[in-house]
């Protein structure tokens, strides 16, 4: 259930309705709290506790505008999409969602302009960031783009079209546990901080990394041991970079920073949470494990399909609203245009009309933010391995609820493009090299020695795992948010826009006794590039074809003298709706004159025309109201039509 909210600083405070009020009980969270320490829910085995930072990459208090030269903890994000909520009464309704795990409030927005209809009778799209808890990338760009449909609303002609148009749901944080958790500590981890033995020993989150140093991040330690695999790499005269060479073969071994807590020789490999939201999703679901021994599963899946309450926040909210047409869930870091199928090849299960979409939405989505990849999860996320994902939201999004939905990938890890130290290879001296010419050279920490408790002298250091390797650094943060944002807005205006076209009239048979025969031809056109729904969407039975309400008016079904008609159709092409069983409700439920047809679905940019023919009697006037409802594409309002004046 929505629950409408105005939102300050504090992540939870009184809820808000365009004309009501509703309290909530306020709760603090340890993002919030002025203590040192933060503290996540549940009960583990290992640590709970940890160290709170202050990322310099990060903005921790919401400035005056909106600026994307840094990322944005949550508690600031919601600040300005309550400022928004403020600033455009018009267009915006903001409302908790649901709740998190730890029990945080997830904020939703939709972007419309209210006067033109509730967004309910619009075509809508849904774009949703942060499922994954350090993909913190994806959540700014759904704020860039709530910032750039909002301050743009009015001065731009195709944004003002497509508000007027549509209606878009923004949720750039569907995952607040994992968030907080990931900006305010040096902690990371996949998704839900629900506990979860990750690595099979039937104990919950025992084995987390550690900030041994307590420089605000954990990184890499590497240490002299006779039977290594890695040397420092001959080629980097710095001695930052190690290089691979085989067990027993080096003099380092290279290992996460942090201690073994549970003594089975690794370390920080069961840390907080361990489930996966983006394998909890119904389509295609797998457990974790299965009694054979020789079925399919899926690591991190969940014990249930949607047994994540912030996945099951999606679902219910896009089965609510069976007109969102177009879906983003977005991640870091391929970068990629990532779409179903994610169990086999495209071509192999999808509708080849559909499938024609998708792959024009590609290209499209290639030559706006220049990823190197775009295609299904199964074949070309694998680079053609041919490697399943099960539970996975694009396939959910397509033959779960038959839409367009994308899981992009946004940043690269500073991937890099060219050879710029002309030594053959693009490899980590590159990424070296970009960092100090474009970056200051902050994206490599130093090695610094440390005494470990257990390997003695140690040095700890490496990428910036979380503004490097995750996550873009804050300076290079906006191009990759708002070319992502650009992308969705263009798949925004391909959606199906209904209009009225006209209507013709041809008499087609005269009778002595004064009445006359017609065939009525009314007309709509789609003016938007997708058609009304997807055939998969039809398969599935999400979507009602297009349906025409027609109520013949002028005259009743039945004159008041001698019971003659004024009008009679001709064809059962028309069909009225079902009268009560009730025998009492059914005599008082007169002919009404009301009539329906469905239509089937029209394609993008094409005329859709009812056709009918009805016999008039006498000297009476005859028009006909149509309206047009439709589930992805919205409705057409009532409109008269004249078929004879008299």
């Amino acid at each position: 259930m929505k629950r409408f909210i105005t939102v300050t600083a504090a992540l939870c405070l009184p809820l808000l309705a365009a004309a009501q009020i509703r309290p909530l009980e306020t709760a603090v969270f340890p993002e919030s709290d002025t203590s040192k320490v933060y503290t996540v829910a549940g009960y583990r085995h290992g640590i709970s506790f940890f160290p709170k930072v202050k990322n310099r990459h990060v903005a921790y208090e919401a400035t005056d505008d909106v600026r994307f030269d840094r990322f944005h903890s949550a508690e600031v994000i919601y600040t300005f999409m309550k400022r928004f909520a403020e600033t455009y009464p018009d267009l915006v309704d903001l409302y908790e969602i649901a709740r998190s795990y730890e029990g945080r409030p997830i904020i939703q927005m939709t972007v419309t302009n209210k006067k033109t209809g509730r967004p309910t009778v619009k075509p809508a799209a849904f774009f949703e960031g942060n499922r994954h808890s350090g993909e913190v990338t994806s959540a700014e760009s759904v704020l860039w783009l709530m910032n750039h449909l909002l301050t743009n609303y009015g001065r731009d002609a195709e944004i003002t079209n497509i508000l007027d148009r549509n209606a878009i749901y923004l949720r750039p944080v569907n995952n607040p546990d994992g968030h907080n958790m990931y900006i305010h500590t040096a902690q990371s981890n996949r998704s839900t901080v629900r506990p979860f033995d990750q690595d099979g020993d039937g104990l919950l989150d025992e084995d987390s990394p550690v900030d041994l140093n307590g420089d605000g991040n954990i990184v890499r330690m590497r240490y002299k041991d006779p039977k290594g695999d890695y040397v420092i790499d001959p080629r980097d005269s710095t001695g930052r970079i190690m290089k691979f060479v085989g067990a027993g073969k080096g003099d380092y071994k290279v290992v996460s920073e942090g201690i073994d807590h549970d003594g089975d020789g690794r370390i920080g490999e069961d840390g907080i949470g361990g489930l996966d939201l983006h394998r909890n999703y119904p389509e295609n679901w797998r457990p974790m494990k299965e009694s054979t021994g020789r079925g399919w599963t899926q690591g991190g899946a969940g014990e249930y399909p949607l047994s994540e309450t912030e996945t099951r926040a999606v679902v219910s909210f896009l089965l609510d609203n069976p007109n969102i047409y177009v879906v983003n869930s977005m991640d870091t870091r391929v970068p990629m245009h990532l779409r179903p199928p994610s169990t086999s090849k495209s071509e192999e299960r999808m509708y080849p009309e559909d499938l024609k979409w998708y792959k024009y939405f590609d290209r499209l989505g290639n030559s706006i933010t220049g990823y190197d990849k775009a295609g299904d999860v199964y074949y070309d996320y694998s680079n053609g391995a041919g490697t399943p994902l099960f539970g996975h939201g694009p396939d959910f999004g397509y033959f779960y609820y038959g839409a367009i939905w994308y899981g992009d990938e946004l940043w690269d890890n500073a991937r890099p493009k060219e050879d710029l130290n002309g030594d053959g290879e693009k490899d980590e001296l590159d990424q070296l090299i970009w960092d100090e010419r474009e970056n200051g050279g902050t994206g490599f920490i130093p090695w610094q020695e440390y005494d470990h408790p257990a390997f003695g002298k140690v040095e700890i250091g490496g990428w910036d795992p979380k503004f490097f390797s995750q996550n873009a650094p804050s300076k290079h943060l906006e191009p990759w948010i708002r070319n992502e944002a650009l992308f969705n807005l263009e798949m925004v205006s391909h959606l199906p826009a209904l209009e009225w076209k006209g209507h013709a009239v041809k008499k087609i048979k005269s009778y002595r006794t004064d009445s006359a025969d017609y065939r009525v031809q009314i007309t709509y056109r789609n003016i938007g590039k997708l058609p009304t729904a997807l055939k998969q969407a039809d398969l599935v039975k999400i979507v009602k074809p297009d349906r025409f309400n027609i109520e013949f008016t002028g005259s009743s079904e039945q004159s008041a003298e001698g019971g003659k008609p004024h009008y009679m159709v001709l064809d059962s092409t028309l069909s009225q709706p079902r009268r009560p069983r009730n025998p009492a409700m059914a005599a008082s439920a007169a002919p009404s004159g009301k009539y329906f047809r469905e239509a089937g679905y029209a394609e993008g940019e094409s005329d859709n025309t009812l056709e009918f023919k009805v016999r008039v009697y006498g000297n009476s006037t005859l028009g006909v109201k149509a309206s047009l409802s439709t589930t992805r594409a919205g409705t057409l309002e009532e409109r008269e039509f004249v078929i004879v004046e008299k």
